[in-house]
């Protein structure tokens, strides 16, 4: 039966990819305007700004076209679209999408082309949302930076000094730019929340379980770090996004042994918080404390009572487990494939671990999984205190690109840094990676931390954070326009 929409005047086509992915998908709805018209713009948004970014490093105009043609033709037949109906997303080079190469940044699988859907990505065209093209990783996904052989280099469009985060370096880049509204990307150590943190946007990492995730093109089974702490999750410019995101991306899917169904939405909680502004004497640089206590201090506004602690629970103790469990398992392999491929990045990262690595016998790996036990229900009962924790995404503010490959010293920088963005995996805990605010050109972040499968506690005390702040975190005209 044809639609009885009416069809308000479309808002102007040169500003439809600076709406959220919540406003385009509510226009759609409304008719202010069309899925075609959103792709459009996103597409002239692609064509201006990518090249200089490089954060988008395969898309198909007329496929992208099709589908929001497609999206358009089911909402004027009065058809279910979904809930993300032509909104545009991204979907990192990490995760099949039939007809596409699943890179993960190497050259040695430019010709790995997906013939079915990953989870997510079946996931995200449920729910109607227009994929505009894949993201760029570093290599492997290993680092904080996102360059690689096969596909170049992502930059940052704040600031071209600065790295744009990785491994879903290219996704926070594109949402952060304009090219999409959602970014996909994966995180096993911080790889969906420091590229957020980094390019001035938010990003989920969902709790393990929560979204699932499968590469029908992999020729074995994920190790057991994967399967322990990866995870697939959203970057947006807004706390809702990132709910809408979720609950699409949250659809079950049998390809998944470890997809828990458990609620989104669960009674209300005590609104109490816990900020940790140096956890475990982490080094926090004082623009990120300020960023903390300011958001503290909007949460008690919003009625939160939140107490400020000087000790969480384990995080010092989840890096060797974390290290132990990724970059120790199967590690001389691991050297071999990266000297291969011979990305630069990769062989650092593998290099800079080389003593641990072979320091480790088969019984640490068990050592390890127990370790992973206690550090989580350490976790889990001081989050029946405090079901939301408030701490640092970082030591640093974003770091100078490719700061990791400068010497030595530099590389045991980032990796110290980074306490607080790869210990939490280890826990499976959910963690949002929020955007505060700017100091220049440099964004400022917070974290916040919740209960197994509490996403909508983190995304709850996002939105009482974010709807005290100035504005969401602007589509960013790029360091290439200024």
């Amino acid at each position: 039966m044809p639609s009885s929409r009416t069809a308000p005047k479309a808002l102007p086509a040169t500003e439809l990819y600076q709406l959220t992915a919540s406003q385009t998908a509510s226009a759609i709805r409304l008719g202010q305007t069309s899925a075609t018209e959103v792709a459009q713009s996103h597409l002239q948004r692609i064509e201006a700004v990518n090249p200089a970014l490089n954060a988008i490093v395969e898309h198909r105009p007329e496929e992208i076209l099709a589908r929001a043609r497609h999206i358009d033709q089911l909402l004027a037949q009065g058809h279910a679209v979904g809930p993300l109906a032509g909104v545009p997303v991204t979907i990192k080079v990490i995760v099949d999408q039939k007809g596409y190469a699943t890179t993960n940044g190497l050259v040695a699988n430019r010709n790995l082309i997906a013939e079915h859907n990953n989870p997510v990505v079946d996931s995200l065209l449920t729910a109607g949302a227009v994929p505009v093209g894949r993201t760029n990783t570093p290599a492997f996904s290993y680092r904080w930076f996102t360059s690689n052989l096969l596909h170049g280099a992502t930059y940052n469009p704040h600031d071209k000094r600065l790295t744009p985060g990785g491994s879903s370096g290219g996704a926070g880049s594109a949402t952060a730019a304009g090219m999409g509204c959602i970014g996909h990307g994966t995180d096993i150590g911080g790889s969906i929340r420091y590229p957020a943190y980094a390019c001035g946007i938010h990003g989920l990492r969902p709790s393990l379980g929560r979204v699932a995730a499968f590469n029908p093109s992999g020729k074995s089974e994920r190790p057991i770090g994967g399967q322990l702490m990866a995870v697939s999750g959203p970057l947006a410019r807004s706390v809702e996004d990132l709910r809408l995101a979720l609950h699409a991306m949250a659809r079950p899917d049998a390809r998944d042994p470890w997809w828990m169904p458990a609620p989104l939405v669960y009674p209300d909680t005590a609104k109490r918080a816990a900020l940790c502004l140096r956890p475990e004497g982490l080094d926090t640089h004082p623009a990120l404390c300020e960023a903390l206590l300011a958001s503290a201090a909007k949460l008690r506004d919003a009625g939160w009572i939140v107490d400020e602690i000087d000790a969480l629970p384990p995080l010092n103790a989840a890096l060797p487990v974390q290290l132990t469990l990724w970059l120790a398992d199967a590690y001389e392999s691991q050297v071999k494939t990266a000297e291969a491929e011979g990305d630069p990045g990769a062989i650092a990262v593998l290099a800079g671990q080389a003593e641990f690595a072979r320091s480790i016998g088969f019984s640490d790996f068990s050592q390890a999984l127990m370790a992973r036990a206690s550090i989580t229900r350490q976790w889990q009962l001081f989050l029946e205190r405090y079901p939301v924790v408030l701490m640092p995404p970082s030591a640093e503010l974003p770091f100078e690109d490719n700061l990791d490959l400068k010497d030595a010293a530099s590389y045991q920088r980032v990796w110290a840094a980074q306490m607080p963005m790869l210990a939490l995996p280890v826990t499976g805990l959910p963690a949002l990676s929020l955007c505060t605010g700017f100091q220049g050109s440099t964004p400022l972040g917070i974290q916040v931390i919740a209960s197994r499968f509490r996403e909508d506690l983190v995304l709850l005390a996002g939105a009482d954070i974010e709807a005290r702040s100035a504005a969401l975190p602007p589509v960013t005209p790029g360091w290439t326009r200024a």
